[in-house]
């Protein structure tokens, strides 16, 4: 009797305010998987420093050393790891053997996501939910302009995803059905 084991790197990325965080620690549980969010970690990173996550991607515009930092610890998760799931934007680039999910969604629905979460986290607060849309926009933009220059990756671009999600008015558990679907068969 031959018995096979697979082992399964799930990278989740997409738009701020999609749900990544969410999704990959609720898709670790229901698999039995690690989870690893690299949001968690840059929000840290922001906060040692005295900024907001917005104010750090400015400051990794021209510090690359938090760059740095934050991608070897991709790798190494990458490279030592299995049977986890990731939420980051670059995780696609940095686990190149991961199976690459990516969620999109309405930018007013995102904005009204993370505004009403932004109460819950001490370095991210916005006032206003127009507020929050610049921010993502800001954020984004900043982001995807650095990684292009410095990764040549852009977390934007599909064919960099093995399957898209849209989480516009879906629930998290609609959106984790979906995934788990996709995935299962994989395992």
């Amino acid at each position: 009797m031959w018995l096979f084991f697979f082992y399964m790197k799930i990278a989740i990325s997409g738009n701020a305010g999609t749900g990544k965080s969410t999704l990959a620690k609720k898709l670790a549980k229901k698999l039995g998987y690690n989870y690893h969010g690299m949001g968690n970690i840059q929000r840290k990173i922001a906060k040692q420093h005295g900024l907001t996550i917005v104010e750090l991607g400015e400051l990794e515009k021209t510090d690359p050393s938090i760059d740095n930092e934050i991608d070897e610890m991709q790798k190494k998760i990458g490279e030592t790891k299995d049977n986890f799931v990731i939420d980051s934007w670059l995780s696609a680039h940095f686990i190149p053997d991961a199976y690459k999910i990516f969620l999109y969604g309405d930018i007013e629905e995102r904005a009204k996501r993370i505004y009403k979460s932004s109460r819950k986290r001490e370095v991210e607060k916005y006032g206003t939910l127009n507020e929050a849309i610049s921010s993502i926009q800001q954020r984004e933009k900043t982001n995807r302009e650095r990684w292009i220059k410095f990764y040549g990756f852009d977390f934007l671009d599909k064919k960099n995803y093995d399957f898209f999600i849209d989480t516009s008015g879906k629930t998290p558990n609609e959106v984790l059905d979906l995934i788990y679907n996709k995935v299962n068969p994989r395992l």
